[in-house]
């Protein structure tokens, strides 16, 4: 029977060989698809990968109320600020 020390020098030697038939394969598989896409034309919408940019970013809603105390302001959606919670909101908005 194998010592520990004997099998594991195996494992590693048999994870090499593996590492290395990966990358041939890898590399072959890679070069036979991209025969395929070049002998057919394929483009990338048609696999399913879009070159779409993004939908830009939103921009920043412009503040509706503002503290006098600290300058903080609130643009009027999502959760209301503490320093607003209970107060009449008329009393903070800002004049246009």
């Amino acid at each position: 029977m194998a010592t520990y020390k004997q099998l594991t020098a195996q494992l590693e030697k048999l994870q090499k060989e593996m590492e290395q038939a990966r990358e041939q394969e890898v590399t072959q598989t890679i070069a036979e698809i991209k025969q395929k896409i070049a002998e057919y034309g394929i483009t990338a919408e048609e696999l399913g990968f879009s070159t779409k940019a993004r939908a830009p970013h939103k921009a920043a809603l412009p503040p509706k109320y503002r503290n006098p105390k600290t300058g903080e302001t609130w643009s009027g959606r999502g959760r209301a600020p503490a320093w607003l919670a209970g107060k009449n909101r008329e009393k903070f908005l800002i004049g246009e």
